[in-house]
């Protein structure tokens, strides 16, 4: 069972890692509009097809992100506090949602849409689940790939404020980690610049 739950991590996480050398990386239109910093996006123009195409996938990774955490508050296996934590989360991952959808509507481009929860089940192999300990570890990986994802961007912008857009994403993520991690009675990690690499 563990192995099988590492296996669909080790894929979810490759996917979240991989998606900015698949895609590139976002304009600084993008992230300008992305950080509701629409002043700031004025005069700089460009074709945003590539950004919006980018955007998607990184909204595609949030949907993932919401819909495990409903799998796993619905599974029965949390309790709480714990399950009060995973909702918590769950609603940080809604809000990056929105200013996504609501980013890559101001580009021009549709939004992709969610999947249903059972499709989502069917790849994360949520009928592996069978304590609070696999749906925290699930959940951890998934975060983990996030942050390493949101950080990808950050070197892209020589821009400050467009930097710490992507910073405030991989913050929320490596919170989310930590303290699930905290939660299954995992040390803090390791070292020091323990993400990005």
């Amino acid at each position: 069972m563990t192995s099988i739950i590492q296996t669909v991590n080790a894929t979810s996480i490759a996917s979240r890692r991989g998606f900015l050398g698949r895609t590139g990386t976002l304009s600084a239109v993008a992230v300008a509009m992305l950080a509701g910093k629409e002043s700031l996006a004025q005069g700089m123009g460009g074709d945003t097809s590539k950004d919006v195409s980018i955007l998607n996938v990184a909204l595609g990774l949030e949907h993932e992100a919401i819909n495990a955490y409903q799998l796993g508050a619905g599974s029965g296996l949390l309790q709480k506090p714990v399950l009060d934590v995973a909702v918590r989360f769950q609603a940080d991952h809604k809000a990056h949602r929105d200013a996504l959808i609501a980013t890559i509507q101001k580009l021009g481009g549709t939004p992709v849409m969610e999947k249903k929860l059972d499709e989502y089940a069917k790849a994360l192999k949520a009928d592996t689940l069978r304590n609070q300990g696999d749906v925290l570890d699930l959940a951890a990986r998934l975060e983990l790939g996030a942050i390493n994802a949101y950080l990808g961007v950050i070197p892209a912008f020589g821009n400050k404020d467009l930097a710490k857009v992507a910073g405030r994403l991989a913050a929320d993520e490596t919170m989310h980690y930590i303290l699930l991690n905290n939660a299954m009675g995992r040390p803090l990690p390791a070292g020091a610049l323990s993400f990005g690499a």
